[in-house]
């Protein structure tokens, strides 16, 4: 993929550049996660971040990204962040930075992802003084944090998942991606972390023309502030992945992608069985119309096994990560998400 994709990404780069040479633009790099915060560490490189602010929403909120991409997609740049949009709605903003894997977390499993997920929030309920505090999980963050919540539902006060799948039946391309009629997680998962390459070989498949997409607007870009600065911070980030802890691929893929067991009722976590239906808190899924990794019947699914009668769907225009970051994110997702959470948290 990478033989095939870097010969656009040149070319891609050579244009703007030209683009930028005929206006007489300087490159510029906007600034990346850059809302005040504070950082406790955890075990294994991981983080907890506290952002700095001053809260009017008596509970705190938990955000827990995916593991397999940076964090500050959440925070990626003034405008243009969910972080920087709760924090300044009066929430007290916390985040779970998943760390690193280098190559000997090749072993770090599903059970040891929830139980730093289980860690993180309780040193957030200490920190608050608060028996019980929201979450809100992205993509993969969500999965765990459904799994978490359903295990420990009288902590969670209110729960939301963004883009995140939870009837894997439905996962779309990336379901049939790894169909075991075909895809052998374990012999990927025996050869140790699953690099940042391999994963975005097969997310670029969803959307095999994207590059020459970047390629045909790379011009008009290059005489717009704006837009050149929307365009490099996301590359910025889409280009910082990280490994996949093999061992938690492993079940992460055989589980929910290949097995469907939390939809099921069949998945185990430490264990203990895991039952969305112990979910009896507020209960918000918010689905992108265009999103490819997770189409909104993966993600809505959730609501149909939770025990909570308090639950609504918010749709935003976009894809997986436009959603959270694009145009649209700022005048629909954050406003529509702090309406809806506030009041289930300033209690």
């Amino acid at each position: 993929m990478d033989e095939l994709l870097g010969p656009a990404r040149s070319i891609a780069t050579a244009w703007t550049e030209l683009g930028k040479a005929l206006v007489g633009i300087a490159d510029e790099t906007p600034p990346l996660g850059q809302t005040p915060r504070d950082e406790l560490p955890l075990e294994g490189g991981a983080r907890l971040l506290h952002f700095r602010g001053d809260a009017t929403i008596a509970r705190p909120i938990l955000l827990v990204p995916s593991l397999i991409n940076r964090w500050y997609v959440l925070d990626l740049r003034p405008g243009a962040s969910l972080v920087e949009a709760l924090v300044g709605a009066g929430f007290d903003v916390w985040l779970l930075d998943w760390g690193i894997p280098e190559a000997e977390d090749r072993y770090l499993d599903w059970d040891s992802l929830l139980n730093r997920l289980g860690r993180a929030a309780r040193r957030v309920q200490r920190e608050t003084a608060q028996s019980a505090i929201g979450l809100l999980g992205y993509c993969m963050g969500g999965t765990l944090s459904a799994i978490h919540a359903a295990q420990h539902p009288s902590t969670i006060a209110a729960f939301v998942t963004l883009c995140t799948p939870i009837d894997f039946s439905s996962g779309g391309a990336l379901r049939r991606m790894v169909d075991p009629s075909w895809f052998d997680a374990d012999a990927v998962a025996d050869a140790g972390n699953v690099a940042s390459s391999q994963m975005q070989a097969g997310f670029g498949a969803l959307r095999p023309t994207l590059e020459l997409a970047k390629l045909m607007s790379s011009p008009d870009r290059a005489a717009d502030s704006k837009a050149r600065a929307a365009f490099l911070a996301l590359e910025a980030w889409a280009s910082d992945n990280i490994p996949f802890p093999g061992e938690a691929y492993r079940r992460y893929i055989r589980e929910m992608y290949q097995g469907n067991e939390l939809v099921l009722g069949a998945h185990r976590a430490n264990g203990a069985a895991v039952n969305l239906g112990a979910i009896r808190c507020p209960t918000l899924t918010i689905t992108a119309s265009r999103d490819q990794i997770c189409p909104p019947a993966a993600a809505t699914a959730l609501l149909r096994h939770v025990g909570s009668t308090d639950t609504a769907v918010l749709e935003v225009p976009g894809g997986h990560v436009g959603a959270v970051v694009g145009s649209m994110a700022a005048t629909q997702m954050y406003p529509g998400l702090i309406k809806w959470l506030a009041p289930r948290l300033g209690i």
